[in-house]
């Protein structure tokens, strides 16, 4: 498990649920595999309560198996889950998208802009991680133009579904075709265009359909 660096001021149940979410996201803790919350919690250099306490948080996502006096385990990947984990993504950014259309001045586009600007360096060099968190951001940076940055926050844990097809589609298929859509959506929001930036969110979320069958022979054991 790749360990995180803890923020300050951030406490053990704090630290313990984002260094678990960015290990299933980033796949080291990979579908099927199975974790200890003692293994887990000595790793951290926590207690056990925090561990646990984040543990039962994201099984109410059904993206942690906990399993009483077992071992716990990151379930397979389930295509219903990341359809629903889409499918609330899809209907809150679209929202968002046309939102910023309206709200969005200069300064938010310069940041949106020079995010793209790093996607494109680390998708060059093909940095998978680094640019999935220029991912997160960018589309967190969407939702804070629009005031909706608590909603963003809400959706993270059921979104762990939908991120680690992402993850895996990164890493399978270098795809620019997800900073493009950037690119245009940002386009869209400069030119007050609703209907197009809700159909260019639309289209880049769905982006993980078109690789469905290239994730299943790449990663067959992680799939139901």
């Amino acid at each position: 498990m790749k360990l995180l660096e803890r923020l300050p001021r951030e406490s053990g149940g704090e630290y313990a649920l984002r260094t678990i979410k960015e290990n299933i996201i980033s796949l080291e803790l990979a579908p099927g595999s199975q974790i200890s919350e003692n293994e887990l919690a000595v790793e951290m250099g926590l207690s056990r309560t925090p561990v646990r306490e984040a543990l039962i948080e994201l099984s109410k996502v059904k993206i942690v198996d906990i399993q009483p006096q077992k071992k716990s385990t990151i379930p397979l990947i389930d295509y219903d889950m990341v359809e629903e984990s889409r499918f609330m993504r899809s209907l809150l950014e679209c929202a968002v998208a046309e939102l910023d259309c309206e709200m969005a001045g200069p300064e938010d586009l310069e940041r949106l802009n020079e995010n793209i600007r790093l996607q494109n360096l680390y998708l060059d060099d093909f940095y998978s991680g680094q640019f999935m968190n220029l991912d997160n951001q960018f589309h967190g940076m969407l939702f804070s133009i629009a005031k909706k940055a608590q909603v963003f926050g809400l959706i993270q844990n059921i979104s762990l579904h939908f991120d680690r097809v992402r993850t895996m589609a990164l890493s399978s298929v270098k795809n620019t075709k997800i900073v493009q859509d950037h690119v245009d959506l940002v386009d869209a929001i400069r030119r007050k265009d609703t209907g197009a930036a809700r159909e260019l969110m639309e289209l880049h979320l769905n982006r993980y359909d078109i690789d469905a069958a290239a994730l299943r022979s790449a990663y067959p054991q992680y799939f139901k």
